[in-house]
């Protein structure tokens, strides 16, 4: 476990931790009830546990807990296109506002680095605050449209069956950068 600046620690999730972490991203997705970004049925839904299992397996779900309580937050990545890709990062309102979603970029940074991955990409809403202005405090710039790779393509494609894409954008952060 890496323990972080504040009393909370990193570490690789559990299979013991997925149902928490399930609890975790329908909380912190009613975050985006007032947005009106996402529908009553998206809020309700959530990293299916397939996905997390796999993701647990492979080394690619981090969760933020503090001490020996409950995860208080997560972060899912994959491997894409020759980058780290940040799925998803989740905090629990309880746990929000100190640094947690701050702390798990971080380390996703980090694991990107151990990796030798020389950049880690996501895509988010551009205007929501939580969203593209937090990941920009961090280091991460928007990808122009035309500079996106075709698997980011075909992942807004996706996306498009339940978000309005125009609302959102690919952002990327190369490793070493301030």
């Amino acid at each position: 476990m890496q323990r972080t600046q504040s009393a909370y620690d990193i570490a690789p999730a559990l299979l013991d931790d997925i149902a928490r972490l399930i609890e975790v991203d329908l909380a912190a997705g009613q975050l985006f009830a007032p947005t009106g970004l996402l529908s009553d049925e998206a809020l309700q839904d959530h990293v299916p546990e397939t996905v997390m299992v796999q993701a647990v397996e492979a080394g690619d779900l981090l969760k933020i807990c503090n001490g020996g309580d409950l995860p208080a937050g997560f972060a899912l990545v994959s491997h894409r296109g020759g980058t780290l890709y940040l799925d998803q990062i989740s905090v629990h309102p309880d746990h929000g506002r100190r640094g947690l979603g701050g702390e798990l970029v971080r380390h996703v940074l980090q694991v990107a680095k151990q990796r030798r991955l020389k950049q880690v990409t996501l895509s988010t809403f551009r205007d929501v605050p939580w969203n593209a202005p937090f990941y920009g405090k961090l280091g991460f710039r928007e990808i122009p449209r035309k500079d996106m790779a075709d698997w980011m393509l075909d992942l807004e494609k996706i996306q498009a069956e339940s978000l309005d894409v125009s609302r959102r954008c690919f952002m990327v952060r190369k490793i070493g950068w301030l």
